[in-house]
């Protein structure tokens, strides 16, 4: 049963990601004025398989995210950031190219400046981090193996 992929709950979310996926990322890589990835994690009460799609940074050779979630103003953090928390190794579709990373949570002066280039990116942040009465997470993933 571990090897279903459950969508996002966001019917609008779950058919970014199948048109990603179907196009090998032609079709969704840049949408809402950013890059996109869809990111796969490991469901920490089921162990199932969580899929969705995401806005993404670079910062070098890792990718960057940002746990804001999708509802501006909305208090708990993204079901895929929780689940990195328990289990940080994901499976990430960047258009075309498949591999593993394991997440973690950048702090301090990392945290700084990953978070002011991705507002730089993704201006949208700029808005849910004014309506949020907490700092929003920056998740940094570091590649762990290349799928073949």
């Amino acid at each position: 049963m571990k090897h279903i992929v459950t969508d996002s709950p966001d019917p609008s979310v779950t058919e970014h990601v199948r048109r990603y996926l179907a196009s090998g990322g032609r079709d969704g890589y840049l949408e809402g004025g950013t890059t996109n990835l869809v990111i796969t994690t490991v469901g920490r009460r089921t162990g199932l398989r969580r899929r969705t799609g995401l806005f993404f940074g670079r910062d070098g050779d890792r990718l960057v995210l940002v746990a804001s979630g999708s509802v501006p103003g909305r208090t708990e953090l993204p079901q895929w950031y929780r689940n990195l928390l328990v289990t940080p190794e994901a499976d990430v579709q960047v258009e075309a190219e498949h591999f593993r990373v394991c997440a973690r949570v950048a702090h301090g002066a990392e945290y700084r400046r990953l978070w002011q280039q991705m507002l730089a990116q993704a201006p949208v942040y700029r808005h849910y981090a004014r309506l949020s009465d907490q700092p929003i997470p920056v998740v940094v993933l570091d590649r762990i193996e290349v799928r073949r």
